[in-house]
């Protein structure tokens, strides 16, 4: 690709480990390179060292000086390219203003409500 990021490539911010290690192999399952982060500190410093990034997958309630509702306004701005995935089972999608194309992807996730959100990723990359 032109801007260095490549289509298969997926950040995931949760600081819930085995929500994390989840999410982490639906998108290994679905051919995605992953990379991971626990907090959104931590996931801007991914970002920053892997160029190759294209979607970010996130939590709204993360530790750190910025929530994933925070991250995901970020990412839009700084990266505005990125596929953003937002997630929560706290705060659903009437109370929180997500960025610009950005996808809200509710908690617990149930009847395939994951699968669908990385499908929705591979459909806007054209795979």
């Amino acid at each position: 690709m032109p801007d260095g990021r490549d289509d298969r490539v997926v950040l995931i911010v949760e600081d819930e480990d085995l929500i994390r290690m989840m999410v982490a192999e639906a998108f290994e399952d679905a051919g995605f390179t992953v990379f991971e982060a626990a907090t959104a500190d931590d996931a801007v410093k991914v970002l920053q060292q892997e160029p190759t990034i294209h979607v970010v997958f996130t939590d709204i309630d993360l530790p750190g000086s910025m929530d994933g509702l925070a991250l995901a306004h970020y990412v839009r701005h700084r990266w505005p390219p990125t596929i953003l995935m937002v997630s929560s089972g706290r705060v659903s999608l009437d109370t929180i203003s997500l960025p610009s194309e950005a996808e809200f992807v509710p908690k617990p996730y149930l009847d395939g409500g994951l699968v669908r959100a990385v499908q929705g990723a591979l459909s806007r990359i054209g795979q």
